[in-house]
């Protein structure tokens, strides 16, 4: 048996120009690119002049469980395998890291190609501290843990990071608002790095009503949202901290 190598790369959430230049070379270069969406990444090597060659596989949510004997046999033979997602990092709400736990575990070599990221980009656009922050991914849509989490987000001292889909930003919102408080501070990041990019800055009573006068238009903004939500203060006499959880399904666009 050989030992191959896995490489995560980092594609860009939007604008392809931050497209690194050794992830070009990992695309091109690589035996086999495993693609949360093979016609994704097709564009994408295409926007760069790197040929498909039959080198693309299929590894999203609802394969990826099955797709992972397949992927460890070829880094058996000693090939280089590179994962990509959408947009953004693999693994991060993404595909990828029940992989590199598999990889891991046989003595393959698991590397990265640092790239864009939906999170942190809405973090550090927010305006809101980023000292110490805790990234959620998406939250269930319902149900105790849901309400659980809510409550997490509400008594932290953390700044949040929240994945949602345009169609549950106005819930979200107003369950956020339940949970932490009207007066809470909140940004809300969508179509990050594209023409239309956006970010809202408000507190989560005015977003509530300015999502909910949306939702109530019978329409949606565009592109998936990044919410970044202010931790609680010292003066609000609520002392529990949190640390980091991450789950969903990432957004393209950050």
């Amino acid at each position: 048996m050989s030992f191959g190598t896995l490489v995560l790369v980092g594609t860009p959430i939007g604008n392809l120009g931050d497209l690194a230049p050794r992830a070009v070379e990992v695309l091109a270069s690589a035996d086999l690119l495993a693609c949360e969406d093979t016609r994704r990444t097709r564009q994408l090597l295409t926007y760069c002049g790197i040929s498909a060659a039959g080198r693309l596989v299929s590894l999203h949510e609802h394969n990826e469980a099955r797709r992972i004997p397949e992927l460890l046999d070829r880094l058996a033979r000693g090939e280089t395998v590179a994962v990509v997602s959408d947009a953004g990092m693999p693994g991060v709400s993404d595909p990828g890291s029940r992989l590199v736990a598999s990889a891991v575990e046989a003595g393959h070599t698991v590397t990265v190609v640092p790239g864009p990221s939906a999170a942190m980009a809405a973090l550090v656009v927010s305006g809101l501290p980023t000292r110490s922050f805790c990234f959620e991914g998406f939250l269930p849509r319902k149900g105790r843990l849901r309400r659980e989490l809510l409550d997490e987000i509400a008594t932290g001292r953390r700044t949040t990071v929240l994945f949602e889909s345009p169609y549950r930003v106005a819930a979200t919102v107003s369950d956020l608002e339940d949970a932490c408080g009207g007066d809470r501070r909140v940004a809300i990041v969508r179509e990050l790095t594209k023409v239309y990019e956006e970010v809202w800055r408000g507190t989560l009573g005015e977003a509530v009503s300015r999502y909910g006068e949306i939702a109530a238009r019978g329409t949606a903004p565009k592109g998936e949202h990044v919410i970044v939500v202010e931790g609680t203060q010292p003066s609000r006499n609520r002392p529990k901290d949190v640390c980091t959880r991450s789950g969903g399904e990432g957004p393209p666009p950050g």
